[in-house]
């Protein structure tokens, strides 16, 4: 291991921070209009340094790079023995500083690094670095765009340091450090109500999920006595002994954390609005950021998840529920964002079908977690593309994104459209691209599940959830694709001057385009990734990963059907959309009000509480203030009452003295006459 890795390490968050800090500070009076270099350069120095560690990683022998956090204690073990007293361990540690330290807990600040911190810090660095150059064209001419620069900055430090974090509290406190960082990107346009109102929401939303996962911390602390990664997942197998039942309160508290930050059902409310920041701000959240630190968490827990197969399927559930309800809600929506911001969350939900399929059996269970963290990797780079082609695209509209209103763009903007069929065909499973490769993992993890012993049927339904959900992404990616760029050319009003956008904004389109194609071929079944990292111990050794040449054929069929289908409704016979929202009104009219949620979630959350607030309101207006100011009201009483014999007038005092006497003489005489 190189001396250089643990500066390597700080560098990878602190490049970000250091340039956040100076943006902050100095953007304004010096930077101005340059308030993007610093964030560019400390962006590319991060994404360096992440690359240098995932090539150490690839380069080290096979027998000290499984991931710990995958593995069992006795798995452990047996790699001990297999690898000549050489320790499995991290990819690399280094240590930081003593954060807290009582009787009975120590949180120290350590960075640690292994496979799956690697790839997601590849995945941030690069992505995020790709967005950054993108929003210096996208920004330019911003009042804000200093602030902007130092929010993006801080948003990625944040990011970097929750997956490098080597605790589940320094985890929490970065988690935390995401969702703020949110808020104010949300929120950057905040004189507009709507992107204030959307900030307030994704806040609102997640906080829900967050007391879960600060449960589940306190839970597991008060359970294993720890909050360390490697010290809790020890320890599992003794507590799996002694009180397994834990393990799914636990489980349940932490997907309760994970379904908020990376918006599964119910919780998945506040990531569409969450477009109604910048563009690039957009991206970033449902790319690369944000949204992928739920689907890390529960992977990251995995030794945990295994103890439960109650708690797995749960989120086998949940996952599949909201793909194929964000699928279903996707393709009736006509603002290009939105689509693509419900596309986000739909995959999402393919990513914790992949999680929830490891309790299968212990044999399957790296290669479904593998799959989940491929399809965020890739899904990573192709979301970002057709994120930045929609601004592109916006951009040129005069900032329309309302698909009815403009059309055939492909002769105006033709990188923009050739950039954003790359990202639809990667996203719908094209063969051969990116986004075909994960997703064949993943529908081969659920086939796995279809043979396990006491879960067939479960697994059955859930797979035939994912087919259909596929079949409709193919549909709706090329819906937006044709309505956007084929047909009659038509611009909106605000378009004065159409034109493809800049080099600086297009670059970076180009750039997620290579990788969108080519990246799945690398990582993919045949590739270096799924060699040297997806198998697990018992796999490697008997060569039996696994594989399945009727799914991948079935993947293609899905994706061809969907694309056909969208080609067929959008460009041959353009009438027929028109006729089947007429045909299915009450359907047509459930999918494009969002299944009526938002209002649902209003009437039995948002006004209860309201009503509830007036309530407390009035309680304490009228009963506890006024109770308050009535014996408030004693002490003025009784002083207006005495107040006219203490007047200072000695006139008055003297009648009173003279009137005292007469009483006390007539009192007297009394006294004596009887």
């Amino acid at each position: 291991m190189s001396e250089l890795t643990p500066a390597l390490l700080w560098l990878i968050p602190g490049a970000p921070l250091i340039a956040s800090v100076f943006i902050a500070f100095f953007g304004k009076a010096l930077l101005r209009g340059r308030s993007h270099v610093p964030c560019v350069a400390a962006l590319a120095v991060s994404t360096a340094c992440a690359g240098f560690m995932m090539l150490t990683f690839l380069a080290m022998p096979s027998s000290l790079k499984q991931d710990m956090s995958l593995l069992s204690r006795n798995q452990i073990d047996d790699l001990q023995a297999a690898a000549e007293q050489h320790e499995p361990k991290p990819l690399a540690t280094t240590p930081g500083y003593d954060w807290s330290v009582t009787d009975s807990l120590r949180v120290r600040v350590d960075l640690q690094v292994d496979s799956m911190t690697a790839l997601m810090l590849c995945t941030i660095t690069f992505v995020s670095l790709l967005v950054s150059i993108y929003a210096s064209g996208y920004m330019h001419g911003d009042p804000g765009y200093p602030r902007f620069f130092a929010a993006f900055a801080l948003f990625v430090f944040s990011m970097c340091m929750l997956v490098l974090a080597d605790n589940y509290l320094t985890m929490f406190v970065f988690w935390e450090g995401v969702g703020l960082c949110s808020y104010l990107l949300i929120g950057f346009w905040f004189q507009k109500p709507s992107a204030a109102a959307a900030a307030r929401k994704a806040f609102v939303v997640n906080r829900i999920g967050d007391f879960g996962f600060i449960l589940g911390i306190f839970l597991i602390w008060k359970t294993f006595g720890t909050v360390k990664f490697s010290e809790v997942f020890e320890l599992v197998p003794y507590i799996a002994q002694t009180n397994p039942e834990v393990f799914t309160t636990i489980c349940l508290l932490l997907f309760l954390g994970a379904m908020g930050k990376s918006a599964q059902f119910p919780l998945h409310v506040w990531l569409p609005d969450a477009m109604e920041g910048p563009t690039p701000v957009s991206a970033l959240i449902h790319a690369a950021t944000m949204v992928t630190a739920g689907v890390y968490l529960v992977a990251r827990s995995t030794p945990l998840f295994v103890q439960s197969t109650t708690a797995q399927m749960v989120v086998c559930t949940v996952g599949a529920i909201t793909a194929l309800l964000a699928a279903l809600i996707a393709l009736t929506q006509y603002d290009l964002k939105r689509v693509l911001a419900y596309s986000t969350v739909s995959q999402l939900g393919f990513m914790f079908m992949a999680l929830g399929a490891a309790c299968v059996s212990p044999k399957l269970t790296t290669f479904a977690v593998t799959a989940a963290m491929f399809h965020l990797f890739t899904h990573a780079f192709f979301k970002a593309l057709l994120f930045l082609g929609a601004g592109s695209v916006m951009h040129s509209m005069g900032d329309v994104i309302d698909m009815r209103r403009f059309s055939g763009l492909r002769h105006v903007m033709p990188h923009t459209r050739l950039t954003f069929l790359i990202g639809s065909l990667a996203l719908a499973g094209c063969p051969l691209l990116a986004g075909f490769w994960s997703k064949d993992e993943i529908l081969v993890a659920l086939f796995e599940g279809t043979k396990a012993g006491g879960h067939e049927l479960f697994f059955t339904v859930i797979l035939g959830v994912a087919v259909a959900t596929a079949f409709l992404t193919a549909f709706y990616s090329f819906r937006a694709y044709n309505m956007t760029f084929l047909g009659e050319e038509r611009f909106p009003e605000e378009a004065h001057h159409p034109h493809e956008s800049s080099p600086t904004m297009t670059l970076p389109l180009f750039v997620l385009a290579v990788f969108s194609v080519v990246i799945g071929l690398f990582l993919g079944p045949t590739g270096v990734y799924a060699r040297q990292l997806a198998q697990s111990t018992s796999l490697a050794e008997h060569g039996d990963h696994p594989h399945s040449v009727p799914l991948m054929a079935l993947s293609a069929v899905i994706f061809a059907a969907g694309y056909g289908l969208a080609r067929w409704m959008y460009v041959k016979a353009p009438g027929v959309p028109a006729k089947l929202e007429s045909g299915l009104k009450p359907l047509h009219r459930l999918s494009l009000n969002k299944f009526f949620l938002d209002e649902l979630f209003t009437y039995l959350l948002v006004v209860p509480v309201k009503v509830l607030a007036l309530v407390c309101t009035l309680f304490d207006k009228y009963l506890i203030d006024g109770l308050l100011d009535f014996v408030g009201s004693i002490p003025s009483t009784i002083g207006r009452i005495v107040r006219p014999i203490q007047n200072g007038l000695v006139s008055n005092y003297a009648w009173v003295m003279l009137l005292g006497l007469v009483l006390f003489l007539i009192q007297m005489l009394r006294a004596f006459a009887g």
